[in-house]
């Protein structure tokens, strides 16, 4: 079972981007759970070290090089999702990802 937290504005826009990759996991069989915090409590949900991965999302992309300091510190993979894969048709780019880490 993969781990997918996503960082985002206010912890529910991403909504449309989790469905779309809990989609594209199901129609290959893999298991993933995911969870959407806002970009003020990022820092304590990491820390939790319960990630396999983070998804940071674009709007808060300024803030990135903060959050990627404590995915660091926690040892978590992190990446910036890019604007094209921030929509219900981004789920498999952010699969592949997530395979590439296995």
């Amino acid at each position: 079972m993969k781990k997918v937290l996503f960082i985002c504005s206010g912890g529910m826009s991403s909504a449309i981007v989790e469905k779309a990759l809990d989609k594209e996991a199901e129609k290959k069989g893999i298991a993933l759970t995911s969870s959407a915090v806002g970009s003020g409590e990022a820092d304590s949900v990491i820390q939790e070290k319960d990630w396999d991965i983070i998804f940071v999302a674009p709007q808060v992309k300024h803030r990135f090089s903060l959050f990627k300091q404590s995915a660091d510190e926690a040892h978590i993979p992190i990446e910036l999702i890019k604007p094209t894969d921030y929509s219900p048709l981004g789920g498999k780019n952010l699969l592949k990802i997530i395979e590439s880490l296995s």
